[in-house]
């Protein structure tokens, strides 16, 4: 139980990183703000940095990982780019990174209740990860 609970949460972090890059690339050539721009690029790194991470684990297990349900990747992206085509601001992008977070965090918990069996190391991961997008929620309000 505890393998297959540590595979099932750190498929559902990598599937939910790869979300959280595919948005960051699709709205930072968008943004207007230098800093903004930065952070962004910043936070980019740190997510690729924790994916790194848990596919090298997921990797010990003979795991390939899992990309994300495409037809949540499909609505995401449609939903970017017509707000970027309506409303081309930082405000509006900090607005759409801010629903990713939200609903990162919001599924994140879920999945630790989900696979509470999972080890130490992928609930780490995953609070990490939380903590990520905790952390780029906060400084998003300031472009809302």
């Amino acid at each position: 139980m505890i393998e297959h609970d540590t595979i099932e949460l750190l498929r559902e972090c990598d599937a939910g990183i790869q979300m959280g890059i595919s948005a960051l690339d699709e709205v930072k050539d968008h943004a207007q703000a230098a800093d903004f721009r930065a952070m962004l690029d910043e936070y980019q790194r740190e997510y690729a940095q924790l994916q790194n991470e848990i596919q090298g684990i997921l990797h010990t297990y003979r795991d390939e990982g899992k990309d994300p349900n495409p037809i949540a990747k499909g609505m995401a992206w449609l939903k970017t780019n017509v707000m970027m085509a309506v409303k081309e601001t930082d405000a509006e992008i900090a607005n759409l990174l801010t629903d990713g977070c939200n609903m990162g965090i919001k599924s994140l918990n879920k999945y630790l209740n989900d696979y509470a069996a999972a080890d130490a190391r992928a609930q780490d991961l995953t609070r990490r990860l939380i903590e990520l997008q905790d952390r780029q929620l906060k400084q998003l309000e300031k472009y809302l």
